[in-house]
């Protein structure tokens, strides 16, 4: 992709990259709030505020083609100067920002995750995937029929809200998991998620890979459960068990067949080695089993994403289109069914073969590679404690505003990094002394020199952070207690939670059944949808 000068990249050099299949990231540097309201199709979000700790795992190829973005704020230009002292080389700005996506004949996606969900909506028109109404899920579940509702999102989504007796499944374990869930093929298996994309997919993975039994998906989700009138349950904690010898046999037979038929490729661990060390691709390696499989062990430099997640939410994992992603598991079944999804999506896709118990050498959770920093002044939470008692010192908290309202530290006030200009400076509380915390302090850590410089006090960052406070037994507080901006850190989704009005809920609705004449109008996707069953037979 060439620049047409130094610092500017035109949107119509981007379509042409997207269709050639070129690796490119274009990135929005907006809070997800402002992104949400409008994006290119593969644009992604990596807000200002949190760019140095996102990046490098989002972007690990310095040498990428990056465009950036935002609305005539001039985040953009800020965070071209930052990647650019972090070592990448090809950064520009995308020319006249959103309005010259549009002039140049650009489509606008609303909402997150817009790619997957469109492409979802595609997946059901092209495959007809069969789903049923929730007045007529909720009469069957009471006809005393053999029925099992699987519902294929996180499990912390689950507990939130469940069509009663659902069992939490996450989207890449249906086919693993469903022979023992189900296993008479006289038992109706209807898939549910909150709105529509992940049940879409997971009803259509268990057709691809040749399920004997009658299978729907729960039409518009718990969205669509809510607005029949119908009750969901809170708090449950039904989940899959041990899969058996004989299931795990067949199902990664299946699931082999589905990924051979879209393309997936095949690696085995000496050649990804190789892989891994040229530094002309950018390639990621997601491990896309559940969470306690990967920290009890896994390859070397993979990251935790479980399947289901990474189908639906591929832009926030794998952030440059046309890189190549490479996936884990072991058994055969998670990678090649998360496989064959993504290769559908455009993606250029392998699967890694004959791994050895020895190769899941690395334990623990996944820890993202962020900047050094140099050696900052760091405060024990018991001596901030007394810090605070004096007066002498104001505490910010960069958490995410859903945490810190939540929970935080007496005394805190909350913003976000890009209120640290002279133009928010006024915001700030005046103090002879600051201490910085989020979470864990990792992304407090990037806000020290900034409100150094712009207040000329000393700034000390809480060791352990939040986490640290909470854990020696000091008090919190709940709410908007001192909030120094408005929250606009993140997009409050109409199908999560249980308190959205039915109007919000609908026109959410309303947006994905409009997404395939979007995909038409864009015509940068890429998508193949398979057309045909090949496994189970």
């Amino acid at each position: 992709m060439t620049d047409i000068s130094q610092h500017f990249r035109r949107a119509g050099d981007i379509r042409s990259a997207l269709l050639q299949q070129q690796e490119m990231a274009l990135i929005d540097v907006r809070e997800e709030a402002y992104y949400a309201t409008g994006h290119p199709l593969f644009a992604v979000n990596i807000p200002l505020s949190k760019l140095e700790i996102e990046i490098l795992n989002r972007v690990p190829r310095r040498a990428t083609p990056v465009t950036l973005y935002d609305g005539g704020e001039g985040l953009a230009a800020v965070a071209a100067a930052r990647l650019s002292t972090l070592g990448y080389s090809d950064v520009a700005l995308l020319e006249n920002n959103l309005a010259g996506w549009q002039a140049d004949g650009g489509e606008l996606f609303i909402d997150v995750n817009s790619p997957s969900k469109a492409f979802g909506e595609l997946v059901e028109s092209c495959r007809h995937t069969p789903s049923l109404p929730a007045e007529e899920v909720n009469a069957l579940l009471h006809s005393g029929s053999p029925v099992v509702v699987l519902d294929s999102r996180r499990f912390d989504e689950y507990q939130t809200m469940s069509i009663p007796g659902g069992i939490s499944v996450p989207g890449a374990e249906l086919v693993l998991r469903v022979r023992d869930l189900a296993p008479s093929a006289e038992t109706t298996i209807i898939v549910n998620c909150a709105g529509r994309t992940r049940s879409i997919i997971g009803t259509q993975s268990l057709i691809n890979a040749g399920i004997d039994n009658p299978v729907y998906a729960l039409r518009n989700g718990t969205i669509g459960w809510t607005l029949a009138g119908l009750k969901l349950d809170h708090g449950q904690t039904r989940r899959f068990g041990q899969v058996s010898e004989n299931a795990k046999i067949q199902a990664a037979k299946d699931a082999r067949k589905v990924a051979d038929s879209v393309g997936v490729k095949r690696v085995l661990s000496a050649q990804l080695g190789e892989w891994q060390q040229q530094e002309t691709r950018t390639r990621y390696l997601f491990d896309v089993r559940d969470s306690e499989e990967y920290a009890a062990g896994h390859l070397p430099g993979a990251r935790h994403v479980p399947g289901g997640q990474l189908v639906q939410e591929t832009d926030h994992y794998a952030s440059v289109r046309g890189a190549q992603v490479i996936l884990v598991d072991d058994d055969g079944v998670r990678a090649n069914m998360s496989a064959s999804w993504l290769a559908q999506m455009g993606w250029d896709v392998a699967v890694v073969d004959g791994l050895r118990a020895a190769d899941f050498s690395e334990t623990g959770a996944w820890a993202p590679v962020i900047p050094a920093l140099p050696r900052q002044e760091e405060v024990e939470p018991a001596a901030l404690a007394a810090w605070l008692d004096r007066g002498d010192t104001q505490l910010l908290d960069f958490t995410t505003s859903a945490n810190y309202v939540n929970g935080h530290i007496p005394g805190a006030a909350w913003l976000q990094r890009s209120l640290l200009t002279q133009k928010g400076r006024a915001a700030i509380p005046a103090a002879q002394r600051y201490v910085v915390t989020c979470g864990s302090s990792m992304l407090a850590r990037f806000a020290v020199q900034q409100l150094s410089e712009l207040t000329g006090s000393p700034v000390v960052v809480l060791k352990g952070g939040n986490a640290a406070w909470k854990a020696a037994g000091l008090p919190v507080e709940a709410g908007e207690t001192r909030l120094l901006q408005p929250r606009d850190d993140r997009y409050r989704r109409p199908y999560e939670g249980t308190d959205n009005a039915p109007d919000a809920m609908q026109a959410y609705l309303d947006w994905e059944f409009g997404l395939i004449a979007q995909l038409d109008r864009d015509g940068t996707h890429g998508f193949n949808v398979l057309t045909e069953n090949v496994a189970g037979a």
